[in-house]
């Protein structure tokens, strides 16, 4: 081997030495990103980031003359290499994360409830969003989450049907609650203003809650998507300046919208309420306060409804609510969903007399 080829092996060498070292000080950041994520109750894996780094870097590699696909597939391996060294990082954890599946992308209301409900917990917790109610509560039943944050209703549409659907298929059970006020923006490409407008995207339920604001524009087309931030992202990645969104504040921050309309709900008093719900109920302490869900449905008889609620009126229980769902297995037939406000908890769920008047599909409680 030449003097001249062997020195150039060496430096070759050398600078995958630099490589190494530099990729274990990324790693080590990465641990430090995986705690300060967990503190915060933010997404362990940001999509949206991942791609924006992978833009910075294609244009880097272009300027210093390399092929900018070679690149980025270099870093997609990378960016894997990082998050299963975050994942290790948080099993190595002697006070586990919480595990918390929610409905949507950073920026929704969903994710923004889980923000307030569970950062600054002791040990962090690990956010993760999925594309539908039913793929949130599937990370719970099959364990690759703890619990999940779903809505469940809202103030101005009412219930929200598929969450109780979910409820009913079983094995799952309420083991607290969250309130969110909920503030509806109108977002857009940034610059463009109201007159350009003319479809608004996001989910069916935010639509609904603004029908006076499409009622007051006409000129407007409601379209439904399957999430609030999640059409903020697809109003960024479109490029049209004829389509908006209705998301949060937070959403129009995390992809650079331009909030053309606030406060759009048409109630001023807009709040959902959400339900987290686990494969165990949580210990309720004696004398608590406490609220009690129950799933039933009657023997096809008259009268059946009216003696259940005859029980729970006897024993002093007040009932906050009381919903119907088709059975999808029977046509045309019905369970019921009931909430109400009780301490004596144990005396409740024990009553079988009650138990007696329909077939129980579930019965969960949760702490106020």
């Amino acid at each position: 081997m030449s003097s001249e080829l062997a020195d150039l092996r060496d430096r070759i060498e050398a600078v995958d030495r630099q490589i190494i070292a530099l990729l274990a000080d990324r790693l080590r950041i990465v641990e430090d990103v995986a705690v300060a994520k967990l503190r915060a109750a933010s997404p362990f894996r940001d999509r949206e980031r991942e791609e924006l780094l992978l833009r910075r870097l294609r244009e880097l590699a272009t300027a210093s003359g390399l092929d900018p696909h070679q690149i980025e597939r270099l870093y997609r391996v990378v960016m894997d290499m990082s998050v299963a060294h975050q994942e290790a990082t948080m099993r190595a954890r002697s006070d586990a994360p919480l595990r918390v599946a929610y409905q949507g992308v950073e920026g929704s209301y969903s994710h923004l409830a889980a923000q307030r409900r569970y950062g600054g917990r002791a040990g962090g917790v690990l956010l993760v969003g999925h594309d539908s109610f039913r793929g949130a509560a599937a990370a719970v039943t099959t364990g690759a989450a703890d619990l999940a944050l779903l809505p469940i209703e809202n103030t101005t549409a009412g219930s929200i049907d598929d969450t109780y659907d979910l409820l009913s298929d079983g094995g799952l059970v309420i083991t607290g609650e969250e309130i969110s006020s909920i503030e509806h923006c109108l977002l857009a490409l940034p610059g463009v203003t109201a007159d350009e407008l003319r479809v608004v995207i996001s989910h069916p339920q935010a639509l609904a809650q603004c029908h006076a604001f499409f009622a007051d524009n006409p000129q407007l087309v409601a379209r439904p998507e399957i999430d609030t931030a999640g059409s903020a992202r697809r109003v960024r990645d479109a490029g049209d300046r004829t389509l908006a969104a209705i998301a949060s504040a937070a959403a129009a921050r995390t992809y650079g919208l331009t909030i053309v309309a606030r406060a759009i709900q048409s109630s001023a008093g807009n709040a959902t309420r959400f339900v987290e719900i686990s494969l165990h109920a949580a210990p309720v302490a004696e004398g608590a306060a406490a609220k009690t869900s129950l799933v039933f449905a009657l023997a096809d008889r008259p009268g059946a409804l009216g003696e259940v609620l005859t029980r729970l009126a006897a024993r002093n229980l007040s009932l906050t609510k009381i919903e119907s769902r088709p059975i999808p297995e029977a046509p045309f037939t019905y369970r019921f969903y009931a909430d109400d406000q009780l301490r004596a908890r144990a005396r409740y769920v024990s009553d079988r007399r009650l138990m007696s008047y329909g077939r129980a599909c579930a019965l969960f409680a949760a702490t106020s």
